[in-house]
């Protein structure tokens, strides 16, 4: 083992060694291990005994919210979901114990596939592969929606009552917390989006977070698991398509690697075709799906005003930051005329 997987942050080797025979068989001998993801959200690490590859979550270092960076309930969702058709890895264990290393963990299997984040990823399989990918994580979002949370023993994953006007709230009081400028265009959203707060929809697990880049695609263009599941709950489902939509119109926004930009990419669906499909898997009203773009760009516009105002404290390191304080205007009127137009 060399010094570097010795002393990889966040990570006590030799405790996880004692570990691990609790909950499934390991070769004698040291692990090894490697950082594949990290920073502010949940740090992601391959570990091998030599014979077997496993993938280990934990929470970021230092001092977090421990509602933002649940083990038990990234573990608890995927556990579930393993008996629907929606695919996501095999899970091993949970460890609750803080004193194992230093934070509780899960340990779940690694799977054969790839994230596509960038339209340099993606690009070379070609327009008619491309397309079949974005159609197929528009299928799979459906199928992880129509997922009776009950039945797989999640009834009390969330509190789905009064889900939307949260949402709302919990976003403005983001925007308030990163303020540094007037923002008009926000404040006229927020006042669109509060006084017109439409009936919700049936009750599913919401991802939170679903995107191409936090799905694992193999070879033959399956989609093989969703992953990160660390802001999943019981909600109002159709926030997660519009999100993955406004996600897709930011990529266009800042057309460089700082942002997740594989939505541009030839061959993808396009917003209309990417409504239509999901539409074609379910029975839940569409009719107001403005408010619901309007609310996921004013969700994804509190999250950049705070990576801004970060940026404008000194408190980011690297480049490309000042863009995305930019990217915030389109994004705020793009809410307004999706509140227009679809409502």
């Amino acid at each position: 083992m060399s010094d570097g997987e010795r002393s990889l942050p966040g990570l006590d080797l030799e405790r996880l060694r004692a570990w691990l025979p609790t909950v499934l068989p390991v070769a004698d001998g040291e692990l090894s291990a490697a950082l594949i993801a990290g920073g502010k959200s949940n740090l992601t690490y391959e570990i091998s005994d030599g014979v077997t590859t496993w993938i280990l979550r934990r929470p970021p270092l230092g001092h977090v919210l421990a509602t933002a960076h649940d083990m038990t309930r990234e573990y608890r969702v995927m556990s579930a979901l393993h008996s629907t058709n929606v695919p996501v890895p095999v899970t091993y264990g949970l460890c609750e114990d803080a004193s194992v290393i230093g934070a509780p963990f899960y340990l779940m299997a690694q799977v054969d596939g790839r994230p596509y984040r960038f339209v340099t990823d993606i690009v070379p399989l070609g327009p008619e592969r491309t397309r079949a990918i974005s159609a197929r994580l528009v299928d799979t979002l459906a199928t992880l929606h129509a997922v009776d949370p009950a039945a797989v023993g999640l009834a009390d994953f969330g509190r789905p009552e009064g889900f939307l006007a949260r949402q709302v709230s919990r976003w403005k009081k983001q925007l308030d917390a990163s303020h540094s400028r007037e923002l008009p265009a926000a404040d006229e959203l927020y006042a669109r989006l509060l006084a017109d707060i439409p009936p919700e929809s049936v009750t599913g697990i919401v991802h939170g977070d679903y995107r191409l880049d936090n799905v694992l695609v193999d070879d033959a263009d399956r989609l093989r698991a969703v992953i990160d599941w660390e802001m999943a709950t019981l909600g109002d489902p159709l926030t997660d398509l519009a999100l993955m939509l406004i996600y897709g119109r930011l990529g266009e926004a800042i057309n460089d690697n700082q942002i997740v930009n594989v939505a541009s990419a030839p061959g993808y669906l396009s917003e209309i075709e990417i409504i239509e499909r999901y539409a074609g898997h379910t029975s839940r009203d569409m009719s107001r799906f403005g408010f619901y773009l309007g609310l996921a760009s004013f969700k994804l516009a509190g999250i950049l005003e705070g990576i801004y105002y970060r940026h404008l404290h000194g408190q980011t390191v690297g480049d490309g930051f000042a863009g995305i304080g930019d990217a915030i205007h389109p994004l705020l009127d793009g809410g307004l005329t999706a509140m227009k137009e679809y409502s």
